[in-house]
């Protein structure tokens, strides 16, 4: 066992919290440029599927004031229809990606992207708050399966040393279809009502769908099949010999994305309402506010997601989660709109920063075979615990009144923001991970037998922070020398 002494303690915090560089790190342009045809071709495609799900998403958070008015019900009701979208996401995530594991990465999303479309333009015909929170529900099972697929289509398909930064780029396209989301309100609610903003809404999802007929499988997903055939075991023994080896790092990837959804949802759906309802402003100011976040959040997701290639996965998450609750007064306290703005602008940086290193994090911590299946569903179960977060945001700050009356949004989600990013930084703590992971010569190894299990292929990360087989700090973090492997996840 680890012994818990002073030193151990100041080691432990010193490799978890100190940024150690790797290798030396590449000019970010060289490795934005340097993709062949097929890899670019392959990425826009990724990024165009995860950014329609954020759009049509938002979609909701941006008119859930008109809808409830329409309905003529209270905003908690409507926002419901957000903690719906969220609570089947994991269920989407579970069909879609053990289809796309066992069949392909490209027919699947394409299926996806389509019925994407057919429910934005069902929800823009709600007569009724139950039909449009069930047709909520329906879209929320196409969008867990779309996050999977495409990361799982992006990380396979990239240069092993480009993938901090192009993860960072992906995970933005949330933040990509929060901006098209709104920029499509500013310009059509105001005159054509919220209706418009779902119909118009499907334009990017035909975009992607497009994109992704041009798309070859991976190379990766064809060895995984070609081996998984070739070991004549069906899709279901796999999994549970996956889950029986890995079970641990299934429950911590779950956790994990738990926390980073409270932190996403917490500082994003209620937002708009915030400062409709609690400050007054207007449907342009609030646009505008919506836009410079999310410019910061992709300015963010691009910075931390390439740093993480050469300081760490981990390492950055702390980092960029201290950040944030640092940035918790700017982000609410002030009236005045321009330090309001300024606030939300290093709030998302620091938040979608955060998320920036994600797809890249789960992809290597993902088992052989599973790299569709395993981040989708983690993400999506994820979603699922902290499905309540705007529904929680909205109810207290209506039970929490300020003196004129209105809903303390602000107090609310301070408190539930803090909260977030302690427990986020306490999990990356805890936790692992395989930078720089070889996905076509660890899992082909993998498949082969040539091993007992992932693991011991992958490069060996303690929970003292020794990434990528660095042993440096452990020692002193294990006072008995117990092995690497010991205290893996």
């Amino acid at each position: 066992m680890p012994s818990l002494t002073s030193a151990s303690v100041k080691a432990y915090l010193y490799d978890t919290f100190v940024p150690k560089i790797e290798n030396k790190p590449k000019n970010p342009i060289a490795l934005l440029t340097g993709l062949n045809h097929q890899q670019r071709l392959t990425f826009a495609a990724a990024f165009m599927a995860w950014m329609v799900d954020a759009v049509d998403f938002f979609t909701v958070s941006l008119s859930a004031y008109e809808v409830s008015t329409a309905f003529d019900r209270p905003l908690a009701d409507v926002t419901s229809a957000i903690t719906t979208t969220l609570m089947l996401r994991s269920i989407g995530a579970l069909i879609f990606g053990v289809v796309a594991d066992r069949y392909g990465r490209r027919i699947p999303l394409m299926i996806d992207l389509a019925l994407f479309t057919v429910v934005e333009i069902a929800t823009g015909f709600s007569t009724s708050l139950p039909m449009f929170i069930g047709l909520r529900g329906v879209f929320g099972i196409c969008m867990g399966g779309a996050w999977g697929l495409a990361s799982a289509l992006a990380m396979e398909s990239l240069p092993h040393d480009s993938r901090g930064i192009f993860s960072g780029i992906l995970q933005e396209g949330y933040a990509a279809g929060y901006l098209v989301a709104a920029l499509i309100y500013y310009a059509a609610v105001p005159h054509l009502g919220w209706r418009s903003l779902y119909w118009i809404s499907i334009i990017p999802a035909l975009i992607a769908l497009v994109l992704v007929y041009f798309v070859p499988e991976t190379d990766v997903w064809k060895q995984n099949r070609a081996h998984s055939i070739d070991n004549h075991k069906r899709l279901y023994q796999l999994t549970v010999e996956m889950l029986k080896q890995h079970w641990r790092r299934c429950i911590y990837a779950i956790l994990l994305m738990a926390g980073f959804n409270f932190m996403s949802h917490g500082s994003q759906d209620l937002y708009p309402t915030f400062l409709k309802a609690q400050l007054g402003y207007t449907a342009s100011q609030v646009t505008v506010a919506t836009v410079v976040m999310n410019i910061g959040a992709i300015i963010g997701g691009l910075i931390v997601g390439y740093l993480s290639e050469y300081y760490g996965r981990r390492t950055m998450i702390i980092w960029s989660s201290v950040l944030g609750l640092c940035f918790l007064p700017l982000w609410m306290l002030p009236t005045n709109y321009a330090p309001l703005v300024t606030g939300a602008f290093f709030m998302q940086f620091c938040v979608q920063g955060a998320w920036g290193v994600i797809p890249v994090h789960l992809a290597e911590l993902s088992p052989p075979g599973f790299r569709s299946t395993f981040p989708g569903l983690a993400y999506q179960l994820g979603n699922l615990i902290s499905a309540s977060a705007s529904q929680i945001e909205a109810v207290a700050g209506a039970h929490h009144s300020l003196p004129n009356g209105k809903p303390d949004y602000a107090t609310v989600q301070m408190i539930l923001m803090g909260v977030v990013f302690a427990v986020v930084i306490f999990l990356c703590m805890i936790g692992t991970e395989e930078r720089g992971k070889d996905f076509m010569a660890s899992d082909g190894k993998d498949f082969q037998g040539d091993t007992d299990n992932m693991e011991e292929t992958s490069q060996k990360v303690t929970v003292a922070g020794a990434i990528d087989g660095e042993e440096k700090g452990v020692a002193a973090l294990q006072g008995d020398k117990t092995s690497v492997s010991e205290m893996k996840l």
